[in-house]
């Protein structure tokens, strides 16, 4: 048994069938919070479970008869355009980030990395998921994120998707060595 679980091969027809909806179900999630191992553990796992699926049932799926070529060449040509498109993925997720945005001015503390990335930003905004990367970066676990919100005062504001440095918050960066 691998660390994924059972080999789709191995799988009930209801296993798969639940297996794959709860693939595709958590998909966004894994892309937009997960780290590179996990988002390539569950890329890989799909997929098998994917590959299993049209094996049992080809007559299902775009891949089978139902509209897909029927000529090997096309099928391979389609195949390569989708194996540069993982590998693209791959290369960016692997891929040295030019510099390392939460850790402006080398400071060890992860608080004030993420406030100065917020700060530095336009506005003094960021995408929420921006400013959890930024956190992950900073090393910053979710309590102490969540904390940034609720201390009092708090020193990051939400306003809809956007998170927005307050007073409180540049008050701190002025006042942290």
């Amino acid at each position: 048994m691998s660390d994924q679980g059972r080999p789709a091969a191995d799988l009930t027809d209801e296993e798969l069938e639940a297996q794959g909806t709860q693939a595709h179900a958590t998909r966004n999630w894994v892309f937009l919070h997960g780290t590179a191992e996990q988002f390539a553990r569950h890329t890989s796992r799909m997929l098998e479970l994917e590959r299993e699926y049209v094996r049992r049932h080809p007559h299902r799926t775009w891949q089978g008869t139902g509209g897909a070529s029927t000529d090997p060449r096309d099928e391979a040509a389609a195949l390569r355009v989708a194996l540069r498109g993982i590998i693209e993925q791959l290369d960016a997720l692997a891929a040295e980030p030019a510099h390392n945005p939460a850790q402006p001015g080398g400071t060890s503390d992860p608080v004030q990395a993420v406030l100065i990335e917020v700060a530095a930003a336009p506005g003094g905004r960021l995408h929420k998921l921006e400013v959890h990367q930024a956190a992950r970066r900073a090393g910053l676990d979710r309590a102490a994120l969540a904390a940034l919100y609720t201390t009092r005062p708090p020193l990051l504001a939400a306003e809809q998707h956007d998170r927005v440095i307050t007073e409180a918050g540049r008050a701190r960066l002025t006042t942290t060595p």
